[in-house]
């Protein structure tokens, strides 16, 4: 289906990806590892801030939504700098195996990149975890905090999964209409970010805002909760699969439909820092490609 649309509308394959070369490539992969870590580090921490009940931030703004903007906003700044980060524009700051995934069916990726990635993205998250645990446990079990897993709200487990799916589907289409669109393109990370704390003040009561199966899977394996696991795996492919099939087939990127639709893999482009990814941006400098 990929493949036929990308011939179609670009008149090229996902062929070239894949005999881009079959090095690893394990700087990218301890990146994106450190990257999801370190974003999992800032959930454990400003949950713990601003909803543990031996913080006193909940006694100074003691109505749950508000601090759950404040955690939002919190997260998606974290996002953003991550995004925007040295490392991060090195390895293109994916932090989502599913994000990986539908950038190696756009052809964007090759298959040992993106197996490199979504290990390291699930090492990442898990290993982080489970130092948490260990160094605060008695801190990040507590039901206010629950080790930050994401599970169904009171809606239930179909309407979370129908949550999911859509808060997927607009997050992946957001990243590939911004990433390529040359007026747009740098504010892609800003944009997502914001994304993201908007979906963990509006949506996370309902489906606890995952969209990321190394996300929810880190704080499943260290408090042994593993409630409606398969919807945070099943949910998220089917979201922002989509989102590149509608991206491709409506062609909702006018700006440079003289060239391919779908650049680079990276959320920011840097053309200082070196590109793993078949990436029809110009060539970093040579001083840059050999840092």
């Amino acid at each position: 289906m990929y493949r036929g649309a990308l011939k179609r509308r670009t008149g090229a394959g996902i062929e070239p990806a894949v005999r881009q070369g079959r090095r690893l490539h394990w700087v990218e992969y301890a990146i994106e590892a450190a990257a999801l870590g370190t974003f999992m580090a800032s959930a454990v921490i400003f949950t713990v801030l601003l909803d543990h009940p031996r913080s006193i931030v909940p006694q100074l703004l003691p109505d749950p939504a508000v601090r759950r903007v404040l955690i939002g906003i919190a997260m998606g700044l974290t996002n953003i700098a991550l995004i925007y980060s040295k490392p991060g524009r090195r390895s293109g700051a994916h932090m989502n195996p599913v994000v990986t995934l539908t950038f190696f069916r756009l052809g964007k990726v090759a298959v040992a990149d993106a197996a490199g990635y979504v290990a390291a993205q699930f090492a990442g998250a898990t290993a982080v975890m489970t130092l948490a645990v260990f160094t605060a446990g008695s801190w990040i079990s507590d039901p206010a905090v629950d080790y930050v897993t994401t599970k169904p709200g009171a809606l239930g487990t179909a309407v979370a999964f129908v949550a999911e799916t859509g808060i997927s589907f607009g997050m992946m289409l957001l990243v590939l209409v911004l990433s390529n669109d040359p007026r747009f393109r740098r504010w892609t990370g800003v944009a997502a970010g914001t994304l993201v704390a908007v979906y963990i003040s509006l949506e996370a009561p309902i489906s606890g805002m995952s969209m990321n199966p190394a996300r929810t899977f880190a704080p499943a394996i260290v408090s042994g909760d593993f409630m409606a696991l398969w919807l945070y795996f099943v949910a998220p492919v089917a979201g922002m699969f989509g989102a590149a099939e509608v991206y491709l087939r409506t062609g909702l990127l006018s700006a440079s439909r003289r060239g391919p639709l779908v650049v680079c893999a990276k959320l920011h482009h840097d053309a200082h820092s070196p590109c793993i990814f078949h990436c029809g941006h110009a060539p970093a400098p040579v001083s840059a490609m050999t840092a």
